[in-house]
């Protein structure tokens, strides 16, 4: 196994916070594999690039040597965790938990080593506790406590109701660490209340309190708000390969180094090595290419990875899209820029209406795909090369 330091190192890489760290160095230096836990409640059947930020980090656990516990919520799936909601969320039944959760299965050994992962439900305890048994454990945390969880506290001081089912979610959670006598839990960093339940809660029934690492909320390709189906700024895993390449394609030079850091396999140094080039004066599309590949040829495969590329060397360097044009960065709003603006401003058409126009009669193009929806808005943090016509060209950064 790789020393402690260089452990901590690749364990901290994108991580949000580490509680605490000197505990984790002390369950390391006794040189037994850790138990290393992270939860996903089946609530939809597809994932996208955000929901694999945790696993990417239970797959690093994996290389270092230690034990993953990858926990389907199918118990607590059918609660509903009110984690950053404002209002009660909808449980699920249990038909919709069960094909999820087979879903996630399927999905998750794209990324982690199925040999090494110990998929586990916790309906396997849950389902045993009596109306007693849950009793008491709803007597190891307090109102008070509960009420301190932001969206808890938002809720009651706006008048908003609170089921008591929701108060259940965190206390089941924490349970769960109990169940699997978990040294390491993994969430994302609106997962931290929940986490640091189960470190309480292990205490309470005489186990050695669990190090809480939570990860970042990957921002979407608008490189404002996370990634969400519902925004629409998702790559999704099961997308088509020469989709996901170029979106991937599409990211900011910024984002870029964001992506990489939670999204990639490649080792701290060649990331370092890559960074220094780039400062060097290398250009990062060429770095981006790389990383798309990567990502690519993961959820696909290698041949996938060089179809994709080929696609998109053959429709933006070797088509009729010029090396060298104008370049605009143009202020938008959280939603985005509207494409008819976005062509008046970058000087490509003299009006919104000639736009329209434009559109109508299948003449723009946006990075070589034909533009149909007069109303489509780009989102912001995007690069795109904008067309209209044969002739006319500008590639605009919507900020």
């Amino acid at each position: 196994m790789p020393s402690i330091e260089e452990s901590l190192e690749i364990i901290k890489r994108g991580c949000d916070e580490l509680l605490i760290e000197a505990e984790l160095v002390a369950k390391l230096k006794k040189g037994k594999p850790l138990r290393v836990k992270a939860g996903f409640d089946p609530t939809a059947p597809d994932l996208h690039l955000g929901h694999t930020v945790l696993i990417n980090k239970l797959r690093q656990f994996q290389e270092l040597g230690h034990e993953v516990m990858f926990l389907i919520g199918d118990f607590t799936g059918m609660i509903g965790d009110p984690t950053g909601k404002n209002v009660t969320r909808k449980p699920l039944t249990r038909d919709a938990v069960i094909e999820n959760a087979r879903t996630y299965e399927q999905q998750i050994y794209k990324i982690l080593h199925p040999e090494k992962t110990l998929v586990m439900f916790n309906s396997s305890w849950m389902g045993e506790m009596n109306a007693a048994d849950l009793i008491q454990l709803a007597a190891k945390h307090t109102v008070a406590r509960m009420l301190e969880r932001d969206d808890f506290s938002k809720r009651y001081a706006g008048g908003q109701p609170i089921a008591i089912h929701e108060f259940l979610y965190p206390l089941i959670q924490g349970y769960d660490s109990v169940a699997m006598k978990a040294d390491v839990e993994l969430g994302g960093t609106d997962q931290k209340f929940n986490l640091l339940v189960g470190r309480e809660l292990q205490k309470h029934y005489g186990q050695e309190a669990q190090v809480v690492l939570t990860m970042p909320i990957l921002e979407g390709l608008d490189g404002v708000q996370k990634m969400s189906k519902s925004l629409g700024n998702y790559i999704g895993i099961a997308e088509p390969a020469n989709e996901m390449f170029g979106k991937l394609m599409s990211v900011s030079d910024t984002l870029m180094w964001r992506y990489i850091e939670l999204l990639s396999f490649q080792p701290l140094s060649a990331v370092r090595q890559w960074r220094q080039e780039v400062e060097a004066g290398r250009n990062p599309r060429d770095i981006k290419v790389m990383f798309a590949q990567e990502i690519v040829a993961r959820f696909h495969s290698q041949a996938a990875a060089e179809a994709a590329l080929a696609d998109f060397e053959a429709r933006f360097r070797q088509g009729a899209i010029p090396d060298e044009m104008p370049e605009f960065t143009l202020e938008a709003t959280a939603d985005g820029l509207p494409v008819v603006q976005l062509l008046k401003l970058a000087g490509l058409v003299p009006s919104t209406s000639e736009a329209m126009r434009q559109i109508a009669g299948g003449g723009v193009k946006l990075d070589g795909e034909k533009v149909s929806d007069k109303g489509l808005v780009v989102a912001r943090g995007a690069t795109v090369v904008a067309q209209v016509g044969k002739r006319k060209f500008a590639r605009v950064t919507v900020g």
